[in-house]
């Protein structure tokens, strides 16, 4: 078998992310981009891949394993270009693979089936190739009447008869690295862009006299899909959790709703645990068997349950191991902190490991009770058996011994617990006697009989009825004197003489 060698092209700009992080680091299932391609490389048996680096050369580098090979393109001139600077780095003889690094859904066993393919058949260049109901965007797979390639046409350039065409170039390829290199080397920049394709150099060598190509087909389309906006690397980011959902669904993992849970890339979970809606499980963390997780759990980086733990609604671990038999089932943040076997924690509790500068560790002993809301300020140790109350705030350094039971802000010594989950024993003697005075006995005094009051006299009741209010006197004023009128005689009327007739006066 020949010697093969990987080139990955990571040198795009992504401007059609909008996004000043790289488009090969933005994180997707917990990786970056860039580490599925360094997957397939490794599925192919390569352990020095040689990566093409562009303007963020510094930042992308820094996220790459040593022994990768970095070839830096200064300019974007282009994929041709990018696989020509690649040259010294990789050679002339043997194969080469062509990666890139925007296709993260392709899996390793494409990429195993697309190399014994090339060597199978003897091929001078072997592609990948899928059809699209709706092709638009990728190149088109040019073949003759009898099915053998002869080009790829780009969708710029293509014709109406070309566009028609609905089986695509993937992009991956493998061939031959001196006959790549020859083509490459006459390959002329376009006139618009003023850069050199990869596709070009296929066309070249397509008209080669004596060479032979060979395309694998993918078994799913969905794993040519390339990664070039916020849109396409959400659909991507999805495919890939609903891959690692299903490969605990077959380990035996209960997923309660794969659609509300969200299990990272590197996550190992033991069988006959259940993981419940909305939990969020993050690269780096190790689960034991039958344990219970959530929901809305999140576990980060760093995270080791052993068996039979239960961790409930709104826990978040990070940096933490615990023992078997452990149960968290309420709002709790555990930081930096070593639990042991069959502890209890209260809901409320939290870990105070970051004082601003540094995070410092907590340690909990076998069969330790922490009540509710109890406060760990970091560094603290709380040993076996030991009891905190409810609402406890241990400062740092100050570690409750084993079987001790403090209380209180800031937490002082009560007694001492006859075990985990137990009552307090009421025989112990409080660790602090407080001084209590001696009554002083005083002699007994004789009390006189007390005299009775005197009997007074009885007064009349007086009426309750309410009294009138006085009114107020007028002011008198001198009366005058009547006049004395002389009373004049009444004439009475003859009988001889009429009575004169009243005339009524008109008005």
């Amino acid at each position: 078998m020949k010697p093969l060698s990987v080139v990955i092209l990571a040198a795009g700009s992504g401007t059609r992310m909008k996004s000043e992080l790289p488009k090969v680091l933005h994180p997707m299932c917990g990786r970056p981009m860039i580490a599925y391609a360094l997957d397939l490389a490794a599925a192919s048996g390569i352990k020095q891949p040689v990566v093409i680096l562009g303007e963020s050369a510094e930042q992308i580098q820094s996220h790459l394993p040593k022994e990768v090979k970095i070839v830096i393109q200064s300019k974007p001139l282009g994929t041709g270009n990018a696989v020509l600077l690649a040259k010294r780095a990789v050679g002339v003889s043997g194969d080469v693979l062509v990666l890139y690094a925007d296709t993260p859904l392709l899996r390793r066993t494409t990429i195993q089936r697309l190399i014994e393919s090339h060597h199978r058949t003897n091929a001078t260049c072997t592609l990948l190739t899928t059809h699209l109901a709706d092709p638009t965007g990728y190149g088109r797979l040019l073949r003759e009447a009898t099915g053998e390639i002869v080009g790829i046409a780009e969708e710029a350039e293509a014709t109406a008869i070309q566009r028609a065409i609905r089986e695509i170039n993937v992009g991956p390829i493998c061939v031959r690295a001196q006959a790549l290199f020859d083509v490459l080397a006459r390959v002329q920049p376009g006139q618009a862009k003023k850069e050199m394709y990869l596709t070009q150099a296929i066309n070249l060598l397509a008209k080669e006299p004596g060479t032979k190509f060979q395309a694998v087909r993918l078994e799913m389309a969905m794993e040519g899909l390339g990664v070039n906006s916020q849109h396409e690397m959400a659909k991507a980011t999805a495919i890939i959790r609903q891959r690692i959902i299903d490969s605990h669904l077959n380990n035996g993992v209960t997923i309660v709703d794969p659609q509300m849970t969200y299990i990272d890339h590197g996550v190992s979970i033991g069988h006959d645990t259940i993981i419940h809606p909305g939990t969020v499980i993050e690269s780096g963390v190790s689960i034991g068997r039958r344990c219970s997780i959530g929901p809305f759990a999140r576990l980060r980086r760093g995270v080791a349950l052993a068996d039979e733990v239960q961790v409930g609604n709104f826990v978040e671990l990070v940096r933490t191991k615990v023992g078997t038999r452990v149960r968290m089932n309420h709002m709790t943040y555990l930081g930096d902190t070593t639990v042991e076997e069959e502890v209890n924690i209260g809901a409320g509790t939290i870990t105070a490991n970051y004082d601003g500068t540094r995070k410092s560790p907590t340690v909990i002993g076998k069969g330790a009770f922490i009540g509710c809301d109890t406060v760990l300020v970091a560094p603290v140790t709380v040993g076996s058996g030991a009891v905190t109350g409810a609402g406890a705030v241990i400062p740092k350094g100050h570690d409750v011994p084993a079987r001790g039971v403090v209380v209180g802000i800031p937490a002082r010594p009560l007694g001492k617990a006859g075990g985990p989950a137990h009552p307090l024993e009421k025989s112990e003697p409080p660790i602090r006697k407080q001084a209590v005075k001696k009554p002083v006995k005083k002699k007994p005094v004789k009390k006189k009989p007390a005299r009775k009051p005197a009997k007074r006299p009885s007064r009349p009741k007086r009426s309750t009825r309410p009294k009138r209010p006085t009114r107020r006197a007028r002011p008198t004023r001198p009366r005058r004197k009547a006049r004395r009128v002389a009373k004049r005689p009444i004439r009475k009327a003859s009988k001889t003489r009429r009575a004169r007739p009243t005339v009524k006066r008109r008005r």
